[in-house]
C-alpha cells in the first residue's frame, strides 16, 4: 500500500500485504460464513448426516455430526471463516452442545445481511438492528425458559436424551442417558442454595469390548496400570485404600556424597541397611490397615515383596492427575511420605480388581466418592471416540441444567417462536432498523428448515405448520422429525439447558454483527 506525496511515493504499509476493501470485503466474509454454516448444516438434528474427515498426512479418520469436532478438524483460512469456526469453539466450550445451531445461525444472519447490503443499508444500520433483535431474543429466550429441580432425574434424563439422540450411538442411549445422569448427580453439590458441578468429576473411560452395551457406572476410579507385583492379589473386597506421592525406594541425596567401601562385610551391611529401610517403609504402610497402595512414583522390588508378603495389592508410576482424582473418589489423602501415613489418610472401597482383559485396575463401591468414572466400550476406536463425543455432550447439558435450573424445548420451537415475536417487535421499531430486526428474525427460520430437510420432509410445509400452531399460541410446538408432525416438544421430552439457547443466540449475533462492520481487510503474507 502507498500514497503520492509531493510526486513521490511513500509506503505505508509492509510490501507484501494485500487490502480489500468496501463491499468486495463484505461480499467475501459473508461467503465464508455461508461456506461454514453450509458445512455442519446436514449434520443438525436427530437425523443429520455423519462427516468423514480425513488428515492424509497422518492417515487419521474422523466419522462424527458433531459440528466443533468437524469444525476443529478442517483447515481454514479466511480470517472470516475462522471467526465463523471461532463461535463452535466457544459454544463447545461453554455449553458443550448446540455448536451446529450457532453455526447455522451465522451463516444464516449474512445471508440475511447480504441481501440488505445489495439493497443499499448501510452496515451500521445492519448491525444495530441485529443487536436490538439480539436483546430482544435474549429477553424472549428467558421468558420461555422452564425450571429444572436437581432432584428430578426423570427430567436429566430427557436433556441428556435429546444431546446425545442422532449420534452413532443410538442402540445404547437409553443406557446412557441413566449412566450420564447419576453420574452427574453423584458428584453435583450443593453451596448457597446453588447446585455446583465440576466437569472435571466426571472422568471418561474407554475400553474396547465385544459391545457398546457394557458401558457401565463406577462409583469410584479406574487406574490404567495394573499391581507391581506378580505375588500380589488380584483382586481385594473391602479395600482400605492407601495414596503416597512419593517413591518407596531409597533415593539419592541432595548434596554430593561418597561412600568408601573397602571390605566385603561393608558391603553386605550395606545391603542390609538399604533392605531393612524398605521394609520399615513397606511395615510402616501394612501397619496402618492398608491392603491397596497407590503410589505416584515407583516402587523398589525389596518394597514390592513385603508389600507382597502382606497381601497388599500396590500400583506404582500412576499420573499426578489420576492420584488426584482417585483421592476425591475415595475421599483419602495423599501424604508425601510413607513414613506420615495414619489410618485416618486412608480410602474406602467396596472392591479393588485389577482387570487384566483391559490392563486396568478398577476401584468401585467408594463411599461418597467426589468424582465418578463412565466406562465406554466399543469394538472400534472410530465407535469409542463418537461414543465419547456424545457422552461428553450429555455429560455437560445435564451439568448446565443443574447448574442454571432452567431448560427450553427443542425441536426448533423456540427459533419459531423467536421468529414470530422479534418480527412483531420489529413492528414497533420503524425506519430502516425496522427492515433490520425483520431480516434477524428471518434468520431463524434457518434451524427449523435443516431439521425438516435433514428428516427428508419439505421445509416450506414445516415451515409453514409451526407458524401457524406459534401463531395459535402453542410456544411449545416443534418438529417431530421422525413422523413429520407439529408436536408439543414438552410433552415429547425433547428439551435442553437454557444456557446452550442464550450462548448460541449471542454468540451467533455477536460474531455476525462484528464480520458486518468489516469493511476493510489488510493480510500480511509473513517472510520465511
Amino acid at each position: 500500500m502507498s500514497q503520492q506525496l509531493g510526486g513521490q511515493q511513500v509506503y505505508i504499509l509492509k510490501e507484501g500485504t494485500t487490502r480489500t476493501r468496501g463491499k468486495e470485503v463484505q461480499r467475501s466474509n459473508i461467503m465464508a460464513a455461508k461456506a461454514i454454516a453450509s458445512a455442519v448444516r446436514s449434520t443438525l438434528g436427530p437425523r443429520g448426516m455423519d462427516k468423514m474427515l480425513v488428515n492424509q498426512a497422518g492417515g487419521d479418520i474422523v466419522i462424527t455430526n458433531d459440528g466443533a469436532t468437524i469444525l476443529g478438524e478442517i483447515a481454514v483460512k479466511h480470517p472470516g471463516a475462522k471467526m465463523v469456526i471461532e463461535v463452535a469453539r466457544t459454544q463447545d466450550k461453554e455449553v458443550g452442545d448446540g455448536t451446529t445451531t450457532a453455526v447455522i445461525l451465522v451463516g444464516a444472519l449474512m445471508e440475511q445481511a447480504e441481501a440488505m447490503l445489495e439493497q443499499g443499508i448501510h452496515p451500521t444500520v445492519i448491525a444495530e438492528g441485529y443487536r436490538t433483535g439480539m436483546e430482544k431474543a435474549l429477553e424472549i429466550v428467558n421468558s420461555l425458559a422452564l425450571k429444572v429441580d436437581s432432584t428430578d432425574r426423570k427430567l436429566l434424563i430427557k436433556i441428556a436424551n435429546t444431546a446425545i439422540t442422532g449420534k452413532s450411538i443410538e442402540q445404547v442411549k437409553v443406557k446412557l442417558d441413566s449412566i450420564i445422569v447419576d453420574a452427574v448427580m453423584a458428584v453435583a453439590e450443593k453451596a448457597d442454595g446453588k447446585t455446583l458441578v465440576d466437569e472435571d468429576d466426571v472422568m471418561i473411560k474407554k475400553q474396547k469390548g465385544p459391545s457398546m452395551d457394557d458401558a457401565e457406572l463406577i462409583r469410584g476410579v479406574i487406574i490404567d496400570k495394573t499391581r507391581a507385583h506378580e505375588g500380589m492379589p488380584k483382586k481385594i473386597v473391602k479395600a482400605k485404600v492407601a495414596l503416597i506421592a512419593t517413591p518407596l525406594e531409597i533415593t539419592k541425596t541432595q548434596v554430593k556424597a561418597k561412600i568408601k567401601i573397602s571390605s566385603a562385610d561393608q558391603i553386605t551391611a550395606f545391603s542390609v541397611q538399604e533392605r531393612e529401610s524398605l521394609k520399615n517403609l513397606a511395615d510402616r504402610i501394612i501397619s496402618t490397615g492398608a491392603n491397596v497402595l497407590l503410589c505416584q512414583k515407583g516402587i523398589s522390588d525389596i518394597a514390592q515383596f513385603y508389600l507382597a508378603r502382606a497381601g497388599v495389592l500396590a500400583i506404582e508410576d500412576i499420573p499426578e492427575k489420576d492420584m488426584k482424582y482417585a483421592g476425591r473418589a475415595l475421599n483419602a489423602t495423599i501424604v508425601g511420605k510413607a513414613e506420615a501415613l495414619t489410618a485416618k489418610d486412608l480410602g474406602m472401597a467396596d472392591l479393588v480388581e485389577e482387570d487384566t482383559e483391559g490392563k486396568v485396575t478398577r476401584i468401585s463401591g467408594c463411599k461418597n466418592p467426589k468424582t465418578t468414572t463412565i466406562l465406554l466400550r466399543g469394538t472400534s476406536d472410530y465407535l469409542l471416540d463418537e461414543l465419547e463425543r456424545a457422552v461428553v455432550d450429555g455429560t455437560r447439558v445435564v451439568m448446565d441444567a443443574l447448574e442454571d435450573g432452567t431448560y427450553v424445548v427443542g425441536g426448533g420451537a423456540v427459533e419459531t417462536e423467536l421468529l414470530m415475536k422479534i418480527r412483531e417487535f420489529a413492528q414497533t421499531v420503524g425506519g430502516r432498523v425496522q427492515m433490520a430486526i425483520e431480516a434477524y428474525a428471518a434468520a431463524y427460520e434457518s434451524i427449523p428448515r435443516a431439521l425438516a430437510e435433514n428428516s427428508g420432509f419439505d421445509p416450506i410445509d414445516k415451515l409453514v405448520e409451526l407458524k401457524n400452531a406459534h401463531a395459535m399460541g402453542k410456544k411449545n410446538a416443534g418438529l417431530n422429525v421422525y413422523e413429520g408432525k407439529i408436536v408439543d416438544m414438552l410433552a415429547e421430552g425433547v428439551i435442553e439447558p437454557l444456557r446452550s439457547k442464550r450462548q448460541s443466540i449471542q454468540s451467533a449475533s455477536e460474531t455476525a454483527i462484528m464480520l458486518i462492520r468489516v469493511d476493510d481487510m489488510m493480510i500480511t503474507q509473513s517472510k520465511n
